[in-house]
């Protein structure tokens, strides 16, 4: 059975319908799309404002020659870390609490960066405004006023989950995102985040977002103890446990994967049920396989791209963007399954985006998307990212992405041929399996 939230997302508009906020003034001389609190003077709360608080925190520079000198410069803090966690003084969730304005209704310059063709929202610079909310809260977690700059060097380690609790992203009504620690480890820190939109005048919940960031020291070389989280109350005190409760669940999911251990008994025999679905009825051979009607083989559902990482994309300690990443893997997810479906998918979910190494500046960045699963409507994506050194010839995995999406129509069936195809094929049903049933 599918959710509740997974039924409302199956009979809402594809991305294709998507229209403007309704035109003309409301009754108190205000554009439906401007709320009453994107009130300007208050920069703080301004988006394009995050990443200049950030370098402020670790003392970066916005010009590149003077960025790659104060990077150097930090390796002197290293003497005002924590040489323990019971060192920091214990912080409230209050203490993190961050709200960020993103006014596309009240301030029109800003939608460009923001606007597809077909006037709808691009989804991917939303993921870089979460990257970057995710780090800053943070940051105001382990703030020590004390401290001109902070000697941590914190960063996204893993996207935990995305879910998407509307379809519908106005191009130009204003966006509010808010957000705060939720769980402490001793040197992890778990962020949620909530995105909502002023429209007909109220906000509306668009998405809720779950960020584990880890910390470690002015060099990025080793891991580093932040603040511990001390709950107030018994709702605070749940919202930790469900900390610990997707602590608990990461683990789980790391031990029981396909690259460690065998396929279950169930999934043994889809993989089984799948490939006696292709044999060739004439023939008794094993490698005589047939494309059953309604389906598309893996190896035909692929599309590749390439990234050169310019300093532009930079983030504040000198590595690319974890935000730039996760936009051009969205983005190459989001047109493969266009092309799979045939027609424009909406997001369902985002889950599990794993980030195993940093990316250089001025590396080759290869990106390889894979449609592993469908069912109905919807389309699982994988996205592999891998750095390509041409003078060793060696490909080193950066990031894993997995996306869900929803076709307006019911899409072909995928159909594995190789053991790892069929290993792709169960791992892409898990995550699908885990955003239907949340």
């Amino acid at each position: 059975m599918l959710s509740p939230r997974f039924l409302l997302l199956r009979s809402a508009a594809s991305l294709m319908t998507r229209s403007l906020c309704t035109g003309g003034v409301s009754k108190k001389g205000r554009a439906p799309g401007r709320a009453p609190d994107m009130a300007e003077g208050n920069p703080l709360l301004h988006v394009s404002n995050v990443r200049n608080r950030l370098r402020e925190i670790v003392g970066a520079s916005t010009n590149w020659s003077d960025h790659q000198q104060a990077m150097t410069e930090r390796v002197s803090l290293s003497s005002m870390l924590a040489k323990s966690q019971q060192d920091l003084p214990a912080k409230a969730m209050k203490d993190s609490y961050l709200e960020v304005h993103l006014p596309l209704g009240s301030e029109p310059q800003l939608r460009e960066k923001y606007l597809t063709y077909h006037n709808t929202v691009r989804f991917g610079r939303i993921l870089e405004d979460l990257d970057s909310l995710a780090v800053l809260i943070s940051y105001s977690h382990t703030y020590n006023p004390a401290l001109k700059r902070s000697p941590l060097s914190i960063v996204t380690a893993l996207v935990d989950k995305i879910d998407m609790r509307q379809h519908v992203i106005y191009p130009d009504c204003d966006i509010k995102f808010t957000g705060h620690v939720t769980w402490v480890g001793k040197t992890s820190i778990e962020a949620k985040m909530h995105m909502s939109q002023y429209h007909d005048g109220a906000y509306a919940p668009v998405l809720d977002a779950t960020f584990v960031m880890v910390a470690r020291d002015p060099e990025n070389k080793r891991a580093a103890f932040v603040n511990p989280l001390k709950p107030d109350g018994p709702e605070e005190e749940n919202i930790f446990q469900q900390g610990e409760a997707n602590k608990s669940r990461r683990v789980e999911l790391s031990t029981a994967s396909l690259l460690k251990v065998a396929p279950t008994d169930e999934e043994r025999k889809i993989v089984h049920s799948l490939f006696l679905n292709t044999l060739d009825s004439k023939t008794v051979s094993f490698r005589s396989r047939v494309l059953p009607p309604n389906s598309v083989w893996m190896e035909d559902a692929k599309l590749k791209g390439l990234e050169i990482c310019h300093p532009q994309e930079r983030n504040i300690f000198n590595r690319i963007f974890g935000g730039f990443l996760m936009r051009k893997a969205y983005e190459l997810g989001w047109a493969n399954a266009c092309s799979y479906g045939g027609c424009r998918p909406s997001l369902v979910a985002v889950d599990d985006i794993l980030f195993q190494k940093p990316v250089e500046i001025g590396s080759l960045l290869l990106l390889s998307s894979q449609v592993c699963y469908t069912q109905g409507k919807y389309i699982q994506v994988r996205v592999h990212s891998e750095v390509f050194d041409p003078l060793t010839r060696q490909h080193n995995t950066t990031n894993v992405f997995h996306f869900t999406f929803a076709s307006d129509r019911d899409v072909p069936n995928i159909i594995p041929q190789t053991y790892g195809e069929s290993m792709l094929y169960l791992d892409g049903k898990r995550h699908f399996n885990q955003t239907v049933e949340h």
